[in-house]
């Protein structure tokens, strides 16, 4: 499909443009992947990075064709029982609830300590806890952060804890990208814990 304006201006005439069809529980999947890919620094959506946290998206998405009446995402279990045994196996394994839940609350309403005109974040994130702590360093202080960085990611012991540094550009692509951003993920997170929590499944 290309873009044609009706009115005066002309500048974006004969550029491609891609339409995406898909249900609301596609979009929450689709939104959580973009989100954890941000967080993590991985192009997750390209089926790049962590192999838990890839399968833990491939395992969900049969979840949600299953309530959709859909096929299932392919080499994931075909049986309902192992279906919610594996996905709760790798939903345990890398804290995939508390994560969401905690990249969701940063990026939703980020408490910034620091600089006021911060171009880079550097979040720690205690999922046990439920704490994120923020702080923001202007675009010259790019080394600083990154030193700040690695210094926190050594430290870090107890399990779940995460160290993440993302650029303003990083959050306000997401805002741009997905304006029902915190519904998109809240009804994400929500179909996680029904499936879990499911003897059944659905």
């Amino acid at each position: 499909m290309r873009y044609y304006s009706d009115k005066k201006t002309k500048t974006y005439n004969d550029l491609k443009v891609e339409v995406q069809l898909r249900s609301g529980l596609q979009h929450a999947w689709a939104t959580a992947v973009e989100t954890a890919g941000a967080f993590t620094g991985q192009a997750l959506k390209s089926s790049q990075g962590e192999a838990d946290w890839l399968r833990f998206f491939a395992l969900m998405g049969t979840a949600l064709a299953i309530k959709e009446r859909q096929p299932p995402v392919p080499d994931t279990p075909g049986r309902r029982k192992d279906l919610k045994e594996e996905l709760r196996e790798y939903a345990d394994k890398i804290g995939a609830v508390n994560h969401l839940e905690l990249w969701s609350t940063a990026i939703r309403n980020p408490q910034l300590i620091g600089a006021k005109d911060a171009h880079y974040f550097l979040l720690e994130l205690d999922p046990i806890a439920k704490q994120v702590k923020v702080t923001g360093y202007k675009p010259k202080e790019l080394e600083r952060a990154s030193a700040d960085y690695l210094t926190i990611e050594r430290s870090i012991g107890q399990a779940g804890r995460d160290a993440v540094l993302v650029s303003v550009d990083s959050l306000a692509a997401l805002r741009t990208a997905y304006p029902n951003y915190f519904l998109d993920m809240h009804s994400f997170i929500r179909e996680v814990k029904v499936a879990l929590r499911n003897p059944h499944l659905f």
